[in-house]
């Protein structure tokens, strides 16, 4: 990516409420080894235990060996978690440590931690009364078993089936285009990336030479893709075990421990190779934007910029897709190119709040931004069907030139040896602004 990882008018440290969420967002990977730890291990020893003396004793021997297994548990915990704290250290120097006062810091920072970066970290957000929510640990632990699907080599199988038709569809975009300008670079074709994710998506479509920038609106998202893409020193730095913590469905045990060592290659490395006969180094062709995709893409200077824009598993995180399509819609030159694949799994079905406080909350945020556009967090949602998602496409403005509903055949961060596969039959669809 450039030097300045993120673009855009985005300083979460000038909201009180901004602020409190990122540092949530911070606390949930610094705390990750110890409620995986506590929730992965000591929960099930408890358990255990309180098992009738024979049976645990029994359990306790070959071939069962229950406790041999949950010490091997505890070191998996330990190695992803060295992700999760790294991804801590760069979501902290990114976001916190530019506004921090040294002198502040070294006063209340211990001498034995002076050259412990995670340390010292971990002090300042002691100090600055950092707590993480349910939620936002979950998400922590999400995006570590994440990295397997975008990161790691036996991800791969997924990657194709969900990468690649981007990929392709962009080639032959370039291709019919270069037909009438025969001049024209990939690097010439600027692609959007919304709900960017581990940031694999834009690295793909930046590695087969056209300009993209990613966008993505998740704290947990954005600083385990600066980590990915920015300061990873070799491939295989970092090992995980993304199915050890879920117990269910294992045919062995070495089915659930296993480990995959990620990223699968050295972004920086692979970038620096596919510069070719590109007009542009790959590193500025790539980066990244920070913020809520209707917001930033709806706004008149981000009218008709981009030559095509890629949504993969990402449409249905709109509580209402007519905003995502309008956003489509005003980036997208015209002619420009909208490439679509994923399933419906509507992230906003209608919640009602539950208790007073939260009614409360609501109520106080309604009035905080009433005249400002909220974009996602707007009010109301919509679950549609993949057909009406099209007829509604076509009614804002484009013309559908594929679509092949459930012809994608993909897992999502599938462990393909449990006894529970699940599948989701994708729709992939291109459409053009007309």
């Amino acid at each position: 990516m450039t030097e300045k990882e993120w673009e855009g008018d985005f300083d979460p440290m000038a909201d009180p409420e901004e602020q409190k969420h990122l540092l949530s967002v911070l606390d949930s990977f610094r705390s990750y080894r110890h409620l995986a730890h506590y929730n992965g291990t000591h929960l099930r020893r408890q358990a255990f235990y309180s098992l009738p003396s024979s049976h645990w004793t029994l359990l306790s021997q070959p071939p069962f060996s229950i406790l041999d297994s949950l010490s091997k548990m505890d070191d998996l915990i330990d190695s992803n978690a060295i992700l999760a704290e790294a991804i801590f250290i760069t979501g902290f120097q990114a976001f916190i440590a530019p506004s921090l006062d040294s002198e502040w810091v070294a006063a209340i920072v211990p001498e034995k931690y002076a050259h412990d970066q995670y340390q010292v970290y971990s002090t300042v957000m002691d100090h600055l009364k950092a707590e993480s929510t349910q939620t936002n640990m979950e998400k922590a632990r999400s995006c570590v078993n994440q990295f397997y699907r975008e990161w790691s080599e036996e991800g791969r199988c997924e990657r194709e089936k969900c990468f690649d038709p981007v990929v392709h569809s962009l080639d032959a975009e370039f291709s019919l285009r270069a037909e009438s300008r025969k001049d024209l670079s990939k690097s010439d074709l600027k692609v959007l990336v919304p709900g960017a994710g581990l940031g694999r998506l834009v690295f793909d479509v930046c590695r087969a030479g056209y300009t993209v920038e990613g966008n993505e609106i998740s704290y947990h998202e954005l600083m385990a893709s600066s980590l990915v893409l920015n300061h990873i020193k070799s491939p295989g730095q970092f090992t995980i075990a993304p199915f050890a913590l879920s117990c269910s469905n294992h045919l062995t045990r070495a089915d659930q421990f296993q480990t995959y060592s990620i990223p699968d290659v050295h972004p920086g490395t692979e970038l620096m190779k596919s510069f070719g006969g590109e007009k542009i180094p790959a590193n500025e062709r790539m980066s990244m934007s920070t913020g809520d995709f209707c917001v930033l893409y709806s706004q008149p200077g981000s009218k008709e910029s981009f030559d095509a824009v890629a949504t993969v598993f990402f449409i249905d995180t709109a509580p209402n897709i007519i905003r995502y399509i309008e956003a489509v819609h005003n980036c997208l030159k015209p002619g420009g190119l909208w490439i679509n694949l994923g399933p419906l799994l509507w992230h906003h079905a209608s919640q009602s709040p539950n208790t007073n406080e939260e009614k409360e909350e609501k109520r106080g945020k309604a009035e905080k931004y009433r005249n400002v556009d909220t974009g996602i967090a707007d009010p109301g949602s919509v679950e549609l069907t993949d057909d009406e998602v099209v007829a509604l496409v076509e009614h804002c403005g484009f013309a559908i030139e594929k679509h092949e509903p459930g012809s994608v055949n993909t897992g999502y961060i599938t462990n393909t040896r449990s006894m529970l596969q699940s599948m989701y039959r994708a729709s992939f669809w291109v459409a053009r602004k007309k």
